[in-house]
């Protein structure tokens, strides 16, 4: 069951938005060749302990088999396309490092994730994260013109297979509010089993992931970090966004992006 937001409730998301906003600050101005993903993650860690925000994502547990997730953030380099590790290998120039992160203030939760270059990339490197930030942003656009998310996932699949990239489709977004997953699922991709209604109080987090080759992926040993299939590189993009009877509100943004400046009094 979809679970709408009041317009409290949305107000409420926007402080844990704000600070998963606030934790990508700290790792974008911090990244560089030389550095490593574990003390990118340190930054956000020790930041939100000073803030008493609660970590999402680590010592979540998937599976009994499996060890819990170790860190605040989802480190993703090159060719893993979600839920890698932080670890002590230091980053060099030409990569790119996809980073999730989650947080929960006073039982609201925020999610949103963004794919870093490290100093100079590739051209096609950089075409994937063109692409896939615009899949993203194109998503958003459409929520005041569309009445069903099918008719914008289908969109986002055409945009990203006309730039010759291909969507994944073993992950999706999702719903988000006092848990961080819920209803609805969110695909980036045309599902006709998963289509639902564009309607103030809806809360969802868009997050689409694009590879330059295969939309297959591997699971690694650990259970947890997903590569490309074919060893090519991934990007991931990802905001939580609120529908309001003005439009929609990105609650992980900045006050000056998506036109959120209109919600500042909302």
């Amino acid at each position: 069951m979809i679970e709408l937001k009041t317009k409290r409730e949305i107000r409420l998301m926007r402080r844990a938005g704000y600070q998963v906003w606030y934790a990508h600050q700290l790792i974008k101005n911090a990244l560089k060749p030389g550095m490593t993903s574990r003390e990118a993650n340190e930054l956000v860690e020790k930041y939100y302990h000073s803030k008493n925000i609660e970590c999402m994502f680590k010592g979540v547990q998937l599976h009994s088999r499996h060890k819990p997730f170790p860190a605040a953030c989802c480190m993703s380099l090159n060719e893993e396309v979600v839920h890698g590790f932080p670890n002590d290998k230091p980053l060099v120039e030409g990569d790119i490092l996809s980073v999730d992160i989650g947080s929960r203030i006073a039982g609201w939760c925020g999610d949103s994730a963004a794919t870093y270059a490290i100093g100079e990339i590739s051209d096609e490197k950089k075409k994937l994260l063109a692409v896939t930030k615009g899949t993203l942003d194109l998503a958003i656009s459409l929520l005041s013109v569309k009445s069903h998310w099918n008719a914008i996932a289908k969109e986002m699949e055409i945009y990203v297979e006309d730039n010759g990239f291909s969507v994944v489709d073993d992950f999706v977004g999702h719903g988000i509010g006092r848990e961080m997953h819920m209803e609805p699922q969110v695909a980036n991709y045309y599902c006709p089993h998963a289509d639902f209604r564009i309607q103030p109080g809806l809360v969802i987090a868009i997050e689409p992931m694009v590879n330059v080759g295969t939309h297959k992926v591997r699971e690694g040993s650990d259970g947890w970090v997903q590569r490309t299939a074919d060893g090519k590189p991934s990007a991931h993009f990802e905001h939580t966004v609120a529908i309001t009877e003005n439009g929609p509100y990105v609650l992980t943004a900045a006050d000056d992006e998506y036109n959120n400046k209109a919600f500042l009094n909302y």
